[in-house]
């Protein structure tokens, strides 16, 4: 099968697990969640700030889920502490299911291992609508920078500066697990207050790249701004075909088993994705009719092909599957959870 960023809405029909099409039977009678939403107002929160993947994503989705919902859906930009501030907030919001919110799920899991000083959630205890996409995690370096391969960085006797948002968050992280597997010789400047600050650092030269996700870093990679170095997973995608995956680098590089195991922890946080999540504590019916609605939502086909033609990738799962990730993530071995731990708490 030919590996791509994007599946169609066919192909996503045959691997999605679906309340509609898997005749997932409900014993809640939905009526009276499907009217309280009708003419209500969900306050969806954003923890970056505009202009990001996650906010594309929120603008992309809002209108299919209004449509789902028959409720009017206000976003809200809480940005801060790497997207702590705004988990934090859908965290602690009323528990009458009027607040939702897209998460980087992998960023707070290992914020929770850590036991971060502000995270107040516990990831586990959310309630989950679904996974809107599993992020192709990749290290885009600045073109008018001093590097063209991974390998030069890997080579390099000179310091280099990479760019991170929040102490804790996936940009942060992402660059010390890489930094550390590989034997990086690199500067983490964190505190960036989004992905777009970090970019404009690139074009002035003052950083050399970043990690992020493969959607947030395409249009700069498109107008010749960024190149791709390296990428997540273990095969390489049609869509970057040029840049190794951690993998191949971890092979030929020779890791040991100890940084293998963190490898493999590292991918299965970023199979957490970007989830979206209300509160915990959201009656049972109002979650599963917007577990629903959001399932209706990302499998519109009008909302597919927008979601196509704006070169955002979609590996939807349901509520009950993301939770079940959630819970995965959470579980590794001691000597890759140990690392993280030390990693996402600043003593690496």
């Amino acid at each position: 099968m030919k590996n791509t960023l994007f599946r169609s809405a066919a192909a996503m029909a045959v691997v999605i697990p679906s309340l509609l099409m898997a005749g997932h039977s409900q014993a809640e009678d939905l009526s009276a969640a499907e009217a309280f939403y009708d003419g209500n107002t969900i306050n969806w929160i954003v923890p970056y700030s505009p202009g990001g993947g996650y906010d594309e994503y929120s603008r992309l989705i809002i209108p299919y889920f209004e449509k789902y919902t028959g409720a009017s859906v206000r976003l809200q930009n809480n940005p801060g502490a790497g997207g702590m501030r705004g988990a934090n907030d859908i965290y602690r919001a009323p528990k009458d299911g009027l607040t939702v919110g897209i998460v980087n799920g992998s960023a707070l899991v290992t914020n929770q291992l850590a036991g971060i000083e502000g995270a107040v959630y516990q990831f586990e205890k959310y309630g989950f609508l679904g996974r809107v996409v599993a992020d192709q995690r990749v290290l885009a370096v600045s073109t008018r920078g001093d590097f063209e391969t991974i390998e030069e960085m890997v080579e390099s006797n000179s310091t280099f500066k990479v760019g991170a948002t929040g102490l804790g968050g996936s940009t942060y992280v992402d660059a010390l697990v890489a930094g550390e597997l590989f034997d990086l010789n690199q500067d983490i400047i964190h505190g960036f207050d989004s992905s777009s600050v970090i970019r404009q650092a690139m074009l002035r030269r003052d950083i050399v790249g970043m990690w992020g996700s493969y959607g947030s870093a395409i249009q700069d990679v498109e107008d010749g701004m960024q190149k791709i170095v390296l990428q997540s997973g273990q095969e390489r995608t049609a869509a970057i075909p040029d840049a190794p995956t951690v993998l191949e680098l971890a092979e030929r590089m020779n890791l040991g088993a100890d940084k293998m195991a963190v490898l493999r922890a590292w991918q299965g946080l970023n199979d957490v994705g970007r989830p979206v999540v209300t509160p915990p504590g959201v009656a049972a019916d109002r979650l599963t009719f917007l577990q629903r609605a959001f399932e209706q939502a990302l499998n519109d086909p009008e909302f597919v092909a927008k979601a196509e033609n704006a070169g955002r990738d979609l590996s939807f799962v349901n509520g009950e599957r993301m939770a079940e990730i959630a819970t995965d993530a959470a579980v590794m071995p001691e000597a890759a959870k140990a690392f993280f731990i030390e990693a996402v708490s600043g003593g690496i």
